[in-house]
């Protein structure tokens, strides 16, 4: 049974920084192979994926949040980073990890982040 537990969220002023964790569980032999993605979903918005990092490492961003947001990984803890800085009242939203492409039954409760003032 895969888990994926999400935690770093919080209460941040606009331009402030957040680092997302993201633990995988029911994975430990085969963790390093899967694409991973951090995603976010706003009230009324669909859910979007903002960054992506390859099983080889490689990185991608959606354009909202490209050079203020970095994906990383860390295949001996079985984790996925998301270190956002600089961040907007826009990120405001639930976050979430998955396998990129997101596996429906992985969805976890994700880790709230607000941007405010």
């Amino acid at each position: 049974q895969v888990q994926l537990v999400e935690s770093g969220g919080g209460l941040v002023q606009p331009g402030g920084s957040l680092r997302l964790s993201c633990a995988a569980s029911g994975m430990r032999l085969i963790f390093r192979f899967y694409a991973m993605g951090w995603y976010r979903q706003a009230p009324g918005k669909q859910r979007e994926l903002v960054a992506a990092i390859t099983d080889g490492g490689s990185t991608d961003y959606a354009d909202s949040v490209k050079g203020r947001f970095t994906i990383s990984r860390d295949n001996a803890k079985n984790t996925v980073y998301l270190q956002m800085n600089s961040l907007k009242p826009e990120d405001t939203a639930l976050y979430y990890c998955n396998t990129n492409p997101g596996v429906a039954s992985y969805w976890g409760q994700g880790t709230q982040v607000t941007v405010s003032s």
